[in-house]
């Protein structure tokens, strides 16, 4: 005699779920800074709730949630991944199957290794100069000047965030940095690109959602730096940007499969001064929704 056991099946609760992460779930003390962040969130949550939706917040590592529960998951501010990168590939392993990614999940793993700059190059979108150091590649960052021929260079981690080990190297400092790249080269890749003059005009980042865009920002560096990040102390301004900015964006996001329905096209003048992407992020963008509200609406649409 056979046993059968009844499936335990988890009931839909949610149509969307907002993902952050632990620190903006309650956060104790509110800062301009965490301000931003909880207002970004109010205002797609917003945004999501007048198309009818029920929609929730909840961090992506919350161990008490049920990821079946929710038909879709859109990832916002979870600012933590980096720091917790294997536990964040389980989280989307698991959430993937049990709910469906804004970005998809295909696309969010392509974004998340600075590779995928490569991959737009052969589509046909201008990036800077890049040279790629796989893991455990043996050559020192003096080596890799003479080979590419540039003498003033950002180095990065092609997996992370916030300027994460991110240095400008020269002949006056390059000696002092070569302990630690010989020491994170033999557990990640790296990228290396000729400094780009024109970062002290600023960078602009200008949203795209479903394809079109919506409004742009110009991120300036503080004097002396080439950081625009505000962790760093670079300011944030509003931005009204070029047709051929504008054009340039939305190709970008033309050639990304699946299409994205959130994108940030960070670009500049590259050295030759033509339009290059800096950064195409479609996993979890600031996206300055506070500047224009209706760039949530039109996100709205789109889920």
């Amino acid at each position: 005699m056979k046993l059968y056991l009844p499936q335990i099946v988890t009931m839909v609760q949610f149509d969307i779920v907002i993902a952050t992460c632990d620190k903006y779930v309650a956060p104790e003390k509110i800062t301009p800074y965490v301000q931003n962040v909880l207002t970004e969130d109010q205002i797609i949550l917003s945004a999501l709730e007048k198309k009818g939706l029920k929609a929730v917040r909840k961090s992506w590592s919350d161990p008490d949630f049920d990821w079946s529960s929710t038909d879709k998951v859109l990832i916002r501010t979870t600012w933590d991944y980096f720091e917790r990168f294997e536990e964040w590939q389980l989280w989307l392993d698991l959430v993937s199957e049990k709910s469906t990614l804004i970005n998809a999940i295909d696309l969010v793993r392509w974004n998340m290794d600075k590779h995928y700059l490569g991959d737009l190059e052969k589509r046909g979108i201008n990036i800077p100069k890049t040279h790629y150091i796989e893991k455990g590649t043996t050559t020192s960052l003096k080596e890799l000047h003479t080979l590419t021929g540039w003498e003033e260079t950002i180095l990065k981690p092609c997996v992370s965030g916030a300027s994460r080990h991110t240095y400008k190297l020269n002949a006056d400092n390059i000696e002092a940095h070569e302990a630690i790249f010989q020491k994170l080269i033999q557990n990640e890749a790296f990228m290396l690109q000729p400094f780009q003059k024109n970062i002290f005009k600023g960078e602009i980042s200008l949203m795209v959602m479903g394809g079109q865009f919506t409004h742009a920002v110009l991120k300036v560096a503080k004097p002396g730096d080439f950081r625009v990040q505000d962790d760093f102390g670079g300011s944030v301004h509003d931005y009204q940007p070029t047709q051929a900015e504008m054009d340039f964006a939305e190709k970008a996001v033309s050639v990304c499969s699946p299409s994205p329905s959130l994108a940030r096209v960070d670009i500049i003048r590259d050295n030759n001064d033509e339009l290059a992407i800096i950064e195409l992020e479609m996993i979890e963008p600031e996206l300055w929704f506070r500047l224009n509200p209706k760039a949530a609406d039109v996100l709205a649409d789109c889920i």
